[in-house]
């Protein structure tokens, strides 16, 4: 289901599964963990913005498809007055490459509550898409890429942390973050 140029869905859950669980950047009225079914979370999509160059690229989480796969996540709401701000917000951020699909998902919130929810999933056909690199060559990628905001390894550390803060078990993202602090040391 695209979400298309017409956002009129009230009220507006976006989905949040990487950066946006620790800096969403936008209003929020409520926070609730939530699942989306046929994706994960991985780290193949190249970042050449915000943690990475087109020279030295850095690699970003994306919902990458997958049928019978699950991600673990944040589903935010925002306040009604607040949603076409916050989809032009969004959109600046996250689709900054046209490597991100803007989509309407079905969402599962903790407690039963189904929503249709904003998400941003990589698309499959965008040449910054690097799917199937081992997690040693994301790890490698990671310890030594800076972007314009920040090393990639802090978006790593801050996703991964918050991930656990939560009670979001992610091996991949755990065994990530202590490999790449191996490497910086």
């Amino acid at each position: 289901m695209d979400a298309g140029p017409d956002i009129t869905t009230r009220p507006l859950w976006i989905f949040g599964y990487g950066s946006l669980i620790w800096n969403p950047g936008f209003p929020v009225v409520e926070r609730r963990l939530a699942t989306l079914e046929g994706y994960t979370r991985s780290f193949c999509m190249s970042s050449i913005h915000h943690r990475g160059t087109t020279e030295h690229p850095g690699l970003v989480l994306a919902l990458d498809p997958r049928p019978g796969s699950f991600c673990r996540g944040l589903g935010f709401r925002v306040p009604d007055e607040e949603t076409d701000d916050t989809v032009a917000y969004l959109r600046d951020r996250e689709l900054i490459s046209s490597a991100y699909v803007e989509r309407f998902l079905p969402l599962k919130l903790d407690g039963g509550l189904r929503v249709t929810a904003l998400a941003y999933v990589v698309d499959t056909a965008h040449e910054q898409y690097v799917a199937g690199l081992t997690l040693e060559e994301q790890a490698r990628i990671i310890s030594t890429a800076v972007g314009g905001r920040g090393p990639n390894s802090e978006y790593l550390w801050n996703t991964a942390r918050h991930l656990e803060e939560l009670g979001i078990a992610d091996a991949d993202l755990s065994w990530l973050a202590n490999r790449v602090e191996e490497l910086k040391r």
